[in-house]
């Protein structure tokens, strides 16, 4: 896990390491922004299936750019049981290389490519998920840690 190790700030203000999760299978999520469409079905979903991922030894962390405070709101409002982490530096963010230029209505930016990185029990990266639709990847996600990882 060292190439992919950081820590980050969850709500409580808590450091959070992935070396925090070795002997775990890890589902490290980038999103855009708290309380947006698709970044709330995402987490939702995410937060149906939760204990099937509690059940095949998976931990869920949802990282983006927003405060603590918005992402304290967040996990309250939409009742999210896993971790959100803070990286507006976007360190974590470009160490994943999920900073993308994106366009919208004829303008271009710089925004986040909706992205999931599975990590097996020992820390290795075993499976990324890019540029994905919001609906239904959670479900994607749980279908392939069944399937190819032990647990």
């Amino acid at each position: 896990m060292s190439k992919y190790n950081f820590t980050l700030k969850e709500t409580d203000g808590k450091d959070i390491s992935l070396e925090d999760f070795k002997g775990k299978n890890v589902v490290l999520y980038f999103y855009s922004r708290d309380n947006t469409a698709g970044c709330t079905t995402e987490a939702v979903e995410f937060r149906d299936l939760y204990d099937e991922f509690q059940k095949l030894n998976t931990v869920i962390l949802g990282i983006s750019r927003d405060s603590l405070k918005s992402h304290a709101k967040f996990r309250e409002k939409q009742n999210i049981p896993f971790l959100l982490l803070s990286d507006p530096m976007e360190e974590v963010h470009n160490l994943f290389g999920v900073m993308k230029l994106k366009k919208m209505y004829g303008r271009e930016y710089i925004g986040v490519e909706r992205s999931t990185f599975v990590f097996d029990k020992s820390g290795k990266l075993v499976k990324e998920f890019r540029n994905v639709k919001a609906k239904g990847h959670a479900e994607e996600v749980l279908y392939f840690i069944r399937n190819e990882l032990e647990f």
